[in-house]
């Protein structure tokens, strides 16, 4: 959540940013009413205590109608202030309520618009002219059948459509890309940590999935657990409620779990293959840094994303994501997507968010330094989104015979294998 203190002093940051969003900027008038309700019934409250104190001191001290009278003022004195303090609870848990529907304040050089508003930063790599090459490029699940490495037909017997199995070598390119990838993070300093797949309400709430992105959560009634969307979520209710001292910061977990997504609203979107499913594992990066660092931090997940993408020899671009296109808890966010060849267009394969203090205030961290404490920063980045990264390497390393090159960074991960080679029937 944002700081109430920057909405009262200004208000009209809060609704440019609402706008941006394109989120309703009718909240905002609602929730500094709500706040001020709040204030003023605090006060109203605090008055109410303090003149039923003193009258309590006075009643002892009396006799004959005094006494009489003070008694009696000493009970409407009890029902105003349990009135006081119903409409101060009130006020707060309606301020509170609005403020969990409002989205982080976007940082100012966000592009505004909508998904197709992004500006492109950056291009990597050369992508391949098959036609010079001399051959049509298959698709991910073709290949993926002709290596043995993807079943979507058992999958969706199994567990319905956008489930599948990765075996043979498939499941091997799998373990490869989460070991590369975890080795990799290691080296830069992140901490390995692997992760619940289950969490309670408060932590799904407090890193802001439960607004916005609700539709696509899945939740266990009989439990009243959420099954996770990513291992941001653990990552970040990890340090609930604590205070952590400064010189520990920065703090950086690299979590492994994995992710279930219902994909609402993608229906007759990616339907073919392992691109858009419902399961699906991820290796993340996650900070924990003083709110002055957050921006630094922020182009530093990018440069280990760009890194990994590069040392997988995938041609990719880097895109700065519009303001409408953000979730509801990141201030910026930067997307890397890799070019599929068979659709002809790049696609999403990681993403890196500054969350600024929006998930701290809501999960309660904070860092202490010296006597001062105050709401720390979060910064969340994909290193490797497994199913997309394949489809990723089937399509670009893709040769004609229909067996695939494996990029130098997994191979010592493969066995020393050079080569995917088409299964035999």
């Amino acid at each position: 959540m944002i700081d109430l203190r920057l909405l009262r002093e200004d208000p009209d940051r809060v609704r440019a940013s609402q706008r941006a969003r394109g989120e309703d900027v009718a909240l905002v008038d609602a929730l500094l009413s709500a706040d001020e309700r709040r204030r003023s019934s605090g006060v109203r409250f605090d008055e109410l205590r303090a003149e039923q104190k003193a009258l309590g001191k006075l009643v002892p001290k009396a006799t004959g109608d005094e006494k009489a009278e003070l008694l009696k003022k000493a009970e409407q004195l009890k029902a105003d202030v349990r009135a006081a303090d119903a409409d101060r609870d009130s006020a707060a848990a309606e301020t509170q309520e609005l403020l969990l529907k409002l989205g982080n304040l976007i940082h100012p050089d966000v592009p505004v618009g909508g998904e197709e508003d992004f500006v492109t930063l950056e291009t990597h790599g050369t992508v391949r002219d098959f036609g010079a090459e001399g051959f049509e490029p298959r698709d991910h699940l073709e290949l993926g059948q002709l290596l043995g490495a993807i079943d979507v037909e058992r999958g969706a017997k199994v567990s319905g459509s956008r489930f599948y199995f990765l075996t043979g070598v498939g499941a091997l390119l799998e373990l490869a890309l989460v070991n590369a990838a975890i080795a990799q993070a290691t080296a830069a300093g992140f901490t390995p940590m692997l992760t619940p797949a289950l969490v309670r309400p408060q932590s799904m709430a407090g890193t802001g999935f439960l607004g916005q992105a609700a539709q696509d959560v899945y939740h266990l009634d009989k439990d009243d657990l959420y099954l996770v969307g990513t291992s941001e979520v653990p990552l970040a209710a990890y340090h609930m409620d604590e205070i952590i001292d400064a010189d520990r910061l920065p703090l950086r977990y690299a979590g492994f779990s994995p992710c279930f997504r219902r994909e609402a609203g993608s229906h007759g979107k990616d339907t073919r293959g392992i691109f858009r499913v419902h399961q699906f594992d991820k290796v993340e990066m996650f900070s924990y840094v003083a709110p002055e660092e957050s921006q630094a931090e922020h182009q530093r997940l990018l440069e280990w994303e760009k890194q990994w993408l590069t040392s997988l020899e995938l041609p990719f671009r880097v895109i700065d994501v519009a303001s409408g296109d953000l979730g509801s808890s990141a201030a910026r966010k930067y997307d890397c997507e890799a070019w599929i060849p068979t659709q002809g267009k790049y696609r999403e394969l990681t993403s890196t968010s500054d969350c600024t203090e929006f998930q701290s205030r809501r999960l309660q961290i904070r860092v202490r330094e010296g006597k001062t404490v105050r709401p720390l920063a979060t910064l969340n980045g994909t290193l490797c989104a497994v199913p997309r990264t394949i489809v990723a390497i089937l399509e670009n390393h893709q040769q004609a015979d229909g067996s695939v090159r494996v990029p130098e960074v997994l191979r010592p991960y493969l066995g020393g294998r050079e080569i995917l080679e088409p299964a035999a029937k």
